[in-house]
């Protein structure tokens, strides 16, 4: 599993995520759209940490900058 998720892209989704999980917990999302935005913010703060997104393949989107790259 080649990591595609640059760090820029990391960061937006772990913020994000934890934005959508926040919102739910505070109540500010509630009932079935809560849930589902919560799931939602697990998943990309899984995506970030792991540094690969599945969605990404079809596409063939890679985030990473070069020197990350070249970094392996």
């Amino acid at each position: 599993m080649k990591k595609n998720v640059g760090k820029l892209d990391t960061i937006v989704r772990l913020i994000l995520g934890l934005a959508l999980i926040a919102a739910y917990f505070m109540h500010l999302t509630e009932g079935t759209v809560g849930v589902v935005l919560s799931v939602f913010g697990l998943v990309l703060i899984l995506t970030g940490t792991i540094g690969f997104c599945p969605l990404y393949l079809p596409f063939n989107i890679n985030t990473k900058s070069k020197e990350e790259k070249e970094n392996k």
